[in-house]
């Protein structure tokens, strides 16, 4: 399948813990070729949805943690979407910063295609990021965790 054309606007939480990890989530991309990659939890922003309000719904369904506010935006990304079976041809997400001191993963709200999407989830250092061979989004990633944590 050819991408639509479209914009898919997203909210990412930048998850923090209390020696500057990020979490991150290995996911299956739109491709028919079975690209995957690290991304920070996420999804997108539903119709009527603010950017805030889509950070604060996604972090508990794809997490289970529940927060009151996120804070502002902390970087936005454009990107053009390239896999062969996605819905849109482009993304904009607005990136927001949430610390926690650990939690338990919870899968009590991922969508029956979330749990065959992810397919692993960890904590990484900026230095990890950096030197890792594995695919990772956005490729900033490593400069916003070291900016942030």
């Amino acid at each position: 399948m050819t991408a639509l054309p479209g914009l898919r606007r997203t909210s990412r939480i930048l998850l923090l813990d209390a020696d500057g990890r990020v979490f991150l989530m290995d996911t299956r991309a739109p491709s028919s070729d079975g690209f995957h990659r690290w991304i920070t939890p996420g999804g997108g922003v539903d119709p009527g949805e603010s950017h805030r309000d889509a950070a604060i719904r996604e972090l508990r369904e794809e997490t289970g943690i529940l927060i009151e506010d996120p804070g502002e935006s902390v970087w936005s990304w454009d990107f053009a979407v390239d896999f062969d079976e996605a819905d849109h041809d482009r993304g904009h997400s607005e990136f927001y910063v949430v610390r926690t001191t650990g939690f338990t993963l919870s899968n009590a709200e991922w969508t029956d295609e979330e749990r065959v999407d992810i397919l692993d989830a960890r904590w990484w250092t900026a230095d990890e990021l950096a030197a890792t061979t594995e695919p990772f989004e956005p490729p900033e990633l490593p400069a916003l965790v070291r900016r942030f944590a």
